[in-house]
């Protein structure tokens, strides 16, 4: 079928292949296609599904067959909306959904109570979806370059949650019920409209924190323990007793196989990450601190 557009609802001639040798894994990225091919859904037992830059306009009902799935991308596509299928898969963890046309998620995602990843970055969201303030499980949470302007107030509900990435919404100031996320360890807010910060010591757990562009003349306060990436951070971090260390990813690796809480926040030594289409695998090595 190579990379020619796909009208059928069969497999793509190399599924087989690829299944051949027990792992229940299928790749679809970069191939054209608008719908998800309905054979695929026959697949019961597939764990991982890669669909990442095909153009997909829509994902069927049927989706919900794969009860096996653990590992779902669909990012860099077109899709505006998710059928309700999809929240009906019980072992879903890592969920992939960055560069499409989302403005909400469906009422029943909350329902994706395994789900530990979820990437929604590059969509237009303008209000942050509250089925996410269900899942309990949630460790990593990418919302970066949507449309955000606030955070609601119950977000501390959250408790699971370790990363949480903001960069390029629309936050004029620190979001208050930041402040309450006592358990976070990697927070980024680059690239927003903030022109201050709060005192950030009570966040006790947090060890990497980006402000960078924004209209900001300096770091925020926060613990000794804090890795900084902004205005003035090197400056700051050099005034403290022990060496500045290493600057760690700037965004999180997308890693793909079942590694530690920490691969899941930025992709820790030997991790799997994925680009755009086009891009090539790279791994990325954990901040200090963050190793497991």
């Amino acid at each position: 079928m190579g990379i020619a557009e796909s009208t059928l609802d069969e497999l793509p001639s190399d599924a087989e292949e690829q299944l051949r040798h027990g792992e229940q894994q299928l790749e679809l990225s970069g191939r054209r296609l608008r719908r998800l091919p309905s054979a695929v859904c026959a697949l019961s037992r597939l764990e991982k599904l890669y669909v990442s830059g095909t153009g997909l306009r829509e994902l069927p009902e049927e989706i919900e067959e794969l009860r096996e799935l653990r590992i779902l991308a669909l990012d860099f596509n077109k899709l505006e909306r998710l059928p309700d299928g999809l929240c009906r898969l019980p072992r879903l963890a890592r969920l992939y959904l960055g560069g499409n046309r989302l403005l909400a998620l469906p009422g029943d995602f909350a329902q994706l109570q395994s789900l530990r990843c979820l990437w929604i970055e590059g969509n237009f969201l303008r209000r942050f979806p509250r089925p996410l303030l269900r899942l309990g499980a949630l460790q990593s949470l990418q919302m970066g370059d949507n449309r955000l302007r606030a955070l609601p107030a119950d977000l501390p509900r959250m408790t699971g949650l370790r990363g949480l990435w903001l960069y390029g919404n629309r936050f004029e100031e620190f979001p208050p019920p930041l402040l309450r996320m006592g358990r976070l360890h990697i927070l980024d807010l680059d690239r927003n409209r903030l022109g201050g910060f709060p005192d950030l010591r009570p966040l006790r757990s947090l060890r990497v924190f980006s402000y960078d562009h924004n209209p900001v003349t300096g770091p925020p306060r926060v613990a000794d323990t804090v890795f900084l990436v902004g205005e003035g951070a090197v400056e700051r971090m050099a005034e403290r007793d022990e060496p500045v260390p290493r600057r760690p990813p700037r965004r999180p690796a997308r890693a793909f196989e079942d590694d530690e809480e920490e691969d899941l926040l930025i992709g820790g030594g030997g991790s799997r990450a994925l680009g755009p289409p086009g891009g090539s695998l790279r791994a990325l090595d954990a901040a200090p601190g963050l190793g497991t």
